[in-house]
């Protein structure tokens, strides 16, 4: 009999894999017991990552679900661990150092015993930080290797890494997989060089399923000596998400491992309420496209927990490019043809970009650009038009050093643009900001919360705590919800008048007004600015429309006097904040959308006079 192979359930990612929301507190606590009940996982991956923000985009607060889903797992002895992003901590752009210490001492209060740590540029100076925070709250540090296929990302390069990981302290280190690319024989390779170095560290495996790689891969980590193996159970295993818990247990029992038995009973109990809070709302934003396994997805090496959210954006992005198909009287393009495209166009984009590994919030931009590329080149415009300012501090090192060189193109953009490349610390772009937002805080007679976790979430995720804290957030998915069912459950013959229908949550009956089909929607509410005269800001793309990113940006007013160049306000976009500029001097007439407003493409936004 060969030595013991632990079992981890990626039960967030397994939902953020398979689309755009996880369960609400009151599910999570729902199956908590039948997970424990099955008898065979060492681990549950609880939060992290697109975790708190997606309770957040539902009014539901985060801090609460933590607590009450990390409770049972702790009291049935079952370690529990969470996906941070580095400098990134839980959210797509770099956090201040203040921040980012507050968020290991909340989590660790919170319940949650292991921090997985992994930065999307594999740049060991953003992870060095988290290592110290995370020791110093009493969390484990096990820190991770982003795989991906490059000419650079060689096995030397990832040993490498994990060694220098180790010698700054990480406790444990994680091969993730995260677009499960990573070839069998090299990963078995990276695994048995750090057990050579390190025999005493701790290895953990994590991948997805989608080009077909990740049980070749299992077995081989596992011959190379891994410790701890992420896996993921029906109805959300296979596609986009991770190995089904059966088949791995099956195929490493064959192989002579030591592997835990399942109690098929509870198994049966887990995958019954996967299957009816994905009948309650969760399936309405889960393709069944995920459910596919996808060789195509070899090329352009983007991560299963992103092609979720992925599958979803598609529908929006092809409305936008077949509209302007419809205006100019051309063929309407497929959602197959636009993913084909998509793939092609990553792939183009990739390298050009400094190859950095395709994993949050990297895989988004490099994925965000390519799909502005192919809107831009279907729309009859040039590539690289359009560049969010998170993307800019990627390509201009601001988040870290990328593994390759930009493309020629790129950078004389730059320089045309008069943008300053970074080669510093990425830490010391981003000042410390904790005292700014206890002080917001006092002034909204907020509180700070329980081991100042709220003080904790405000700082992390300031736009859409402030949606949840007003409850437009609620409001926004509940009506979202609505329309979803009405469109999924209604008949070709039926009406598509507006409705005014009832929904419940937890108890609660809300009426929303929702109108889908060929229905005129009423026209978005316009804040409380005069309608001015003047020349229009229109909306580039589909998104969310913001003033402001964050606390320490002041919101233009009608009256302010702007300059060409200047940032007038935000369109959020696939998780990216697009900042939109004033293409002429002169003084905002009109603001015409409120903050957290749904906009399309061609939106009025502003006007300038």
């Amino acid at each position: 009999m060969k030595r013991e192979v632990k079992f981890s359930l990626v039960f967030r990612d397994m939902w953020q894999s398979a689309g755009k929301y996880v369960p609400r507190v009151d599910q999570l606590v729902k199956v908590a017991p039948a997970i424990i009940e099955m008898g065979c996982f060492a681990r549950v991956e609880t939060n992290g990552g697109g975790f708190e923000q997606v309770n957040l985009l539902f009014g539901e607060n985060p801090n609460r679900a933590v607590r009450e889903w990390t409770k049972p797992f702790h009291e049935a002895g079952i370690q529990t661990h969470m996906l941070d992003r580095a400098l990134n901590g839980l959210r797509m752009s770099p956090v201040p150092a203040d921040v980012r210490k507050l968020f290991y001492k909340v989590k660790k209060a919170q319940g949650t015993d292991i921090t997985r740590t992994f930065c999307g540029l594999n740049d060991v100076r953003n992870i060095a930080p988290s290592i110290t925070y995370a020791k110093e709250a009493g969390m484990i540090s096990q820190c991770s290797l982003c795989i991906t296929h490059s000419p650079i990302h060689t096995v030397e390069y990832y040993t490498n890494m994990a060694l220098e990981l180790i010698k700054l302290g990480a406790d444990e280190i994680c091969i993730k997989d995260m677009a499960g690319i990573g070839r069998p024989v090299s990963l078995g390779k990276i695994v048995a060089n750090i057990k050579a170095a390190h025999p005493e560290i701790p290895i953990q495996y994590h991948s997805h399923a989608g080009p077909g790689f990740n049980m070749a891969s299992i077995l081989e980590v596992c011959e190379a000596g891994c410790d701890y193996i992420d896996v993921g159970m029906e109805p959300l295993s296979w596609g986009t998400g991770h190995a089904d818990l059966l088949s791995v247990q099956a195929m490493l029992k064959d192989a002579g491992y030591q592997v835990p038995e399942i109690n098929m009973e509870a198994y049966m109990k887990v995958r019954a309420l996967i299957q009816e809070f994905m009948d309650d709302f969760l399936g309405l934003y889960i393709s069944p496209k995920n459910r596919l396994m996808n060789s195509l997805l070899i090329g352009p090496g983007l991560p299963g927990g992103m092609m979720g959210s992925l599958m979803a954006d598609l529908e929006s992005n092809l409305e936008s490019i077949n509209k302007y198909k419809a205006k100019h009287n051309l063929p309407f393009m497929t959602q197959d043809q636009l993913l084909i495209k998509l793939f092609n166009e990553v792939a183009y984009v990739w390298p050009r970009v400094g190859y950095p590994p395709l994993v949050t919030p990297f895989s988004q931009y490099v994925k965000n650009l390519a799909m502005m590329n192919v809107m831009a080149m279907e729309k009859g415009k040039e590539r690289w038009g359009m560049i969010a300012d998170d993307i800019w501090d990627m390509l201009l090192g601001k988040a870290g050093r990328l593994p390759g060189t930009l493309a020629p193109e790129i950078i004389e953009k730059a320089e045309r643009e008069g943008r300053k490349f970074f080669e510093g610390n990425p830490q010391d772009n981003y000042p410390d900001s904790l005292d700014k937002y206890r002080k917001l805080m006092k002034e909204n007679k907020w509180e700070v919360g329980e081991d100042d976790e709220e003080l904790f979430e405000y700082a992390m995720h300031p736009a859409q705590y402030e949606a949840y804290k007003s409850g437009k957030a609620k409001e926004d998915f509940l009506a979202d919800v609505v329309k979803r069912r009405a469109e999924k459950d209604k008949s070709p013959e039926e009406d598509a008048k507006p409705k005014t229908l009832t929904v419940q949550v937890d108890g609660q009956a809300y009426r929303v007004t929702v109108a889908y089909g060929d229905a005129e929607l009423p026209a978005a509410p316009v804040a409380a600015a005069p309608a001015g005269e003047g020349q229009d800001v229109l909306s580039p793309l589909e998104g969310k429309f913001f003033l402001v990113k964050n606390a320490q940006e002041a919101a233009l007013k009608v009256g302010d006097a702007v300059k060409e160049g200047d940032v007038l306000c935000y369109v959020e976009a696939m998780k990216t904040y697009n900042a939109i500029r004033a293409e002429f001097s002169g003084t905002v007439t009109a603001i015409c959308a409120n903050p957290g407003d749904t906009v399309s493409e061609d939106d009025v936004l502003m006007k300038i006079g």
